[in-house]
């Protein structure tokens, strides 16, 4: 999960943690946890989609994913490594994003234009009773 990191009333940025959802006796969610199931979904009926949203949970230290980030027990934060390494990482994703949507794109339109090419519309002015093909309309 990703939280804001907040030091001493200053929120630092959003951080990654791990996060108790659930009383491990009673399994009912922990104080200031929601969540619940996205119910049924067309097509992914084998899929179990649900939400999580938290207010005003703590996380103790202990639990912070600080990898390229830390914070000692004294509350000092501090930045591991290069900062330039986690911006490639970023924009690495987002260009496999618009690498991914070009490739979906290119399928839908696909799927469009062999659609077109057979389906049949608008009314001949010819009197002919058969309609004209999409592509072949004249506009």
């Amino acid at each position: 999960m990703f939280a804001v990191l907040v030091l001493e009333e200053n929120p630092v940025g959003v951080m990654p943690f791990i996060v108790q959802i659930r009383d491990l006796k009673t399994a009912m969610p922990m104080p200031g946890c929601k969540m619940g199931d996205m119910g049924p979904k067309l097509g992914w009926n084998s899929k179990s989609n649900g939400y999580a949203s938290f207010d005003n949970v703590r996380i103790p230290r202990d639990q912070m994913l600080m990898r390229f980030v830390s914070v000692d027990e004294e509350g000092t934060f501090s930045i591991e490594g290069d900062t330039r390494i986690l911006y490639a990482v970023m924009m690495n994703i987002r260009m496999q994003l618009i690498d991914h949507s070009g490739i979906a794109l290119s399928k839908a339109l696909t799927i469009g234009i062999r659609y077109s090419a057979v389906r049949r519309q608008f009314k001949n002015t010819s009197g002919s009773k058969t309609e004209t093909k999409l592509l072949d309309y004249q506009t």
